[in-house]
């Protein structure tokens, strides 16, 4: 057109009325928290507002608007190999199950709960099944003559991972370390257990009904922290070594 970039300027324009706009988007927000840009620029529109989706967008993000994804996959703060350096009791308890059957082909399902440094078994809950708030209910009987650890340790069954013990674990300040996918080892100290409970026990009796298991296992547990030596323990049974620990701090 014959004119000089020297003497031609860009003009901004009023933006009075984003001001305005953003003050509505704010206020729809505050109505439909989970609209998106998208539902509230046809609000805008309904409203008489003329305004593009690019404009809405920007104003709507600049206004700090932008939701939320929600997560679909649970979030862990710790998984993998723990670190085995405690030397006290009640440092870590770790978990797991053991699953047998009657003669008569019903299920019996054991939950093993060990702690780490003693190598004491705390409780062997044994029923049909079990779900994530028998796991904490028993958690709970033990922390009343034993009181709670500062970490559990589990593999990612959905007992362990269930909502009631995320809250139960979040409510007692306890720390839920979770072992990676596929790899048992990562617990060893619990599978290692498990497998002197089958050899031990479960193989060695053919159990009538449910009843007879909890009495047969229970007294299996009590014979495995008072009498059974313990290589790891210098052959000392896993109460003995306890009150060993105790008498030192």
């Amino acid at each position: 057109m014959g004119i000089s970039q020297n003497s031609k300027r860009y003009k901004p324009t009023d933006k009075s009325g984003d001001t305005l706009v953003t003050e509505r988007l704010k206020a729809l927000s505050v109505r439909w928290k989970r609209f998106g840009y998208r539902r509230l620029h046809v609000m805008l529109l309904r409203e008489g507002f003329e305004i593009n989706h690019k404009k809405t967008y920007r104003l709507y993000k600049d206004a700090g608007l932008t939701l939320q994804k929600r997560s679909k996959k649970k979030k862990y703060e710790k998984r993998g190999m723990p670190e085995r350096t405690a030397k006290e009791m009640n440092a870590r308890w770790s978990m797991d199950f053991v699953s047998d059957r009657t003669r008569y082909g019903s299920n019996i399902r054991v939950l093993t709960v060990i702690d780490e440094v003693t190598r004491e078994c705390l409780a062997l809950e044994v029923d049909s099944s079990l779900s994530g708030r028998r796991v904490s209910a028993v958690l709970n009987r033990i922390a009343l003559f034993r009181g709670l650890p500062k970490e559990i340790l589990t593999d990612n069954g959905s007992e362990f991972t269930s909502n009631v013990m995320n809250a139960w674990a979040y409510d007692h300040k306890v720390e839920h370390i979770f072992t990676d996918p596929g790899k048992p080892m990562q617990n060893g100290y619990i599978e290692s257990f498990n497998g002197k409970l089958r050899a031990e026990c479960l193989n060695q009796h053919w159990f009538q009904s449910l009843s007879e298991a909890r009495e047969i296992i229970e007294n299996w547990r009590l014979e495995y922290n008072r009498i059974r030596p313990h290589s790891s323990l210098d052959n000392l049974t896993p109460e003995e070594y306890a009150l060993k620990l105790s008498s030192c701090y």
